[in-house]
């Protein structure tokens, strides 16, 4: 099991800033501000895809999927709008919902 370590909130946010920035010069359709903010947990919340189905779907697939899920939480988060996401990394397809602005920070 890798060790745990620890970073300063300021160490991550400027090391943040600095790799989205270099990402933006090299992705220029990629309009971000390298200085918006930071998701403190996972990016979604959301449920593994299991590899066989997630590798027969396609990205509007996965997304209308993750939409549909996303609309049946309505009830359960009253007075937010939610859509679904989907996070898609080394064969591994993740279908949910971002993470609520609340777990967002700004610098």
């Amino acid at each position: 099991m890798a060790k745990a370590t620890s970073i300063s909130l300021e160490k991550l946010s400027s090391t943040v800033a600095a790799a989205v920035k270099a990402a933006v010069a090299n992705h220029p359709k990629v309009k971000v501000d390298p200085a918006g903010p930071v998701a403190l947990s996972y990016l979604i919340w959301g449920i593994p895809v299991p590899e066989p189905i997630a590798g027969a779907l396609t990205v509007r697939e996965s997304q209308a999927f993750a939409n549909a899920v996303a609309s049946g939480l309505g009830a359960a988060l009253p007075g937010s709008t939610t859509e679904g996401a989907i996070f898609s990394s080394g064969g591994y397809l993740i279908v949910g919902i971002p993470v609520p602005p609340e777990v967002l920070f700004t610098r």
